[in-house]
């Protein structure tokens, strides 16, 4: 990764998102390297929703290419659950499968309109990546495996469900 044009930073980094945004501007402002690959989303899901973007990927500028890509579980369902199996048993079954195979749409290029911000911008890319994949669309991050809900987001759910009750 070193020899290529790649955006590297630690993990312990990762809460530095002036530092990673600092780098990707950069990167996208120098016309000689390639286009950066970035996956917003931040995790993986089971192949039938796309969850909430990370924001920091369009505060950046630049023209995106939004990329589908779903499995098709025919031949194996690459979606790990690891409250069901663990790492050792899950790479055996994906490397003792026929095959992976994967639908991939490339979908037109986007950019920021003026009066758009960031995760509005997000929202959008997402909304016509899980329309072209025939995927649900998420108000949340994967975040809700591993950490408990926050009660303000529950009463906001709550209170919508009063409103259509």
């Amino acid at each position: 990764l070193q020899t290529s044009q790649h955006v590297l930073f630690e993990r312990s980094e990762i809460r530095d998102r002036h530092l990673v945004r600092k780098k990707i501007k950069e990167h996208i402002a120098d016309k000689a390297k390639l286009p950066i690959l970035i996956f917003p989303e931040g995790t993986c899901i089971n192949n039938t929703s796309v969850m909430m973007f990370k924001k920091g990927s369009f505060e950046v500028g630049g023209t995106i290419h939004p990329v589908a890509i779903k499995y098709d579980p025919r031949f194996a369902d690459p979606f790990w659950d690891s409250t069901k199996h663990s790492m050792i048993s899950y790479v055996f079954k994906m490397l003792t499968s026929w095959a992976v195979v994967c639908n991939v749409w490339y979908l037109p290029p986007m950019v920021k309109e003026e009066e758009e911000d960031a995760v509005h911008f997000a929202n959008r890319v997402k909304a016509a990546i899980a329309a072209r994949g025939g995927m649900a669309v998420l108000p949340w991050d994967g975040g809700l495996k591993r950490k408990k809900v926050k009660e303000s987001f529950k009463e906001e759910q709550q209170r919508k469900y009063c409103q259509i009750v």
